[in-house]
């Protein structure tokens, strides 16, 4: 190649103007271990990867109306350094491969996952066809519950009932005996916990289609004799801001707190004297149980999702679990985690323990005092 042409290669990669392709999702900065990282999903194969601050920086700038030297004055402005032109060439490289750049071509979208999956024992079997237009109808038919004036006064409600449970543990400890010796009743308010359950994954895809989440899968999911409906929701992470992705978290347990309203009222309307009292209370307890246990911030559950969201981490639990073991190394192991990662993953370190313990402690306790009954 001629000097000539290759100057003039040069100008022409200088005043390029890039753009990402129309769709391209991407996520706030979050923890994940020592590193600060952005999550970058490709709209077509949802295929998903992880980028430093400063390459989300530059990539954030590729809006067709910026060539390099924009993006170079922007980014030294903000790190005090210069951008490479060859760490800005090798960067359009790999967003080209990956098809992220507009006027890349397609890939060939993800294959459809089948309809059922594993065994007698354990699987899973999709139920509706198109799960986001499922959410998308529920979402349009219980819009009006979903606003201010509906959800304060229930919120009000579900924390009234609960400071009422917690208020006199050994009233509700009693009705969950005198529940749990009444199979007639235990049985039907057993089958309206599983609908509640049912609910509580509806509940998560009904709200991410309130933000703008696609709702991908809605199905069961089986571990013998055990069956639980599951709602899978794709751009969860991608949910712009905070509060989307909390009322998401939370919406399951919000909504089986809801379910026991009409209990509590029944419960409440009732003579201290009636014999349908106690196993009414029993149901509040278990109810209530069940609806709080899944915002204890230990993985699988809700709990869990709501913190890693309000730290603002990835894979909490698995990246303390790392942090300790390095830590027991010595401190120059973990020298590269900045220290608000060492305090995040120290914190947790601390309070799953001691939610493991009072989990356990309570349990025997609860155990204890139905037998002494």
């Amino acid at each position: 190649m001629s000097a000539t042409e290759h100057a003039d290669r040069a100008a022409a990669a200088r005043a390029y103007r890039p753009a990402l392709r129309p769709g391209v999702l991407i996520g706030p900065a979050v923890l994940r271990g020592p590193r600060t990282v952005h999550l970058i999903k490709h709209p077509v194969s949802g295929a998903t990867f992880e980028v430093g601050p400063k390459e989300h920086f530059v990539i954030s700038r590729l809006d067709g109306t910026r060539n390099l030297d924009d993006v170079v004055s922007a980014y030294a402005a903000r790190f005090r350094l210069r951008l490479p032109e060859e760490q800005w060439t090798r960067l359009l490289g790999l967003l080209g491969t990956r098809g992220l750049l507009a006027g890349s071509p397609d890939p060939a979208p993800p294959e459809p996952p089948p309809a059922r999956t594993g065994t007698f024992w354990k699987g899973s079997r999709r139920t509706v066809a198109d799960a986001h237009r499922t959410a998308g109808r529920l979402h349009r038919l219980l819009s009006p519950l979903l606003r201010p004036w509906a959800q304060l006064p229930l919120v009000a409600a579900v924390l009234s009932m609960i400071g009422t449970v917690l208020a006199d543990p050994v009233t509700f400890l009693d009705g969950t005996l005198d529940l749990l010796t009444r199979p007639l009743v235990l049985v039907p308010f057993a089958v309206f916990l599983w609908f509640s359950i049912c609910l509580h994954e509806l509940a998560h895809g009904i709200a991410a289609r309130h933000y703008g989440g696609v709702v991908t899968e809605i199905g069961l999911r089986w571990r013998f004799p055990a069956m639980m409906m599951y709602c899978t929701v794709d751009n969860y992470l991608f949910l712009p801001g905070l509060r989307p992705k909390l009322v998401v978290a939370a919406a399951g347990a919000h909504v089986n707190l809801v379910l026991l309203l009409p209990f509590a009222l029944w419960w409440a309307l009732l003579e201290p004297t009636d014999p349908s009292r106690p196993p009414l209370a029993g149901m509040l307890f278990i109810g209530c149980a069940q609806a709080l246990s899944n915002l204890v911030p230990l993985p699988p559950l809700d709990g869990y999702r709501i913190l890693s969201h309000t730290l603002g981490t990835a894979n909490l639990a698995p990246e303390t679990w790392t942090y300790l073991t390095l830590r027991r190394r010595g401190r120059e192991a973990v020298a590269a985690y900045p220290r608000r990662a060492r305090r995040i993953h120290t914190s947790y370190a601390v309070t799953a323990v001691a939610l493991v313990l009072l989990a356990v402690a309570g349990t025997c306790t609860a155990v204890l005092l139905l037998l002494l009954r």
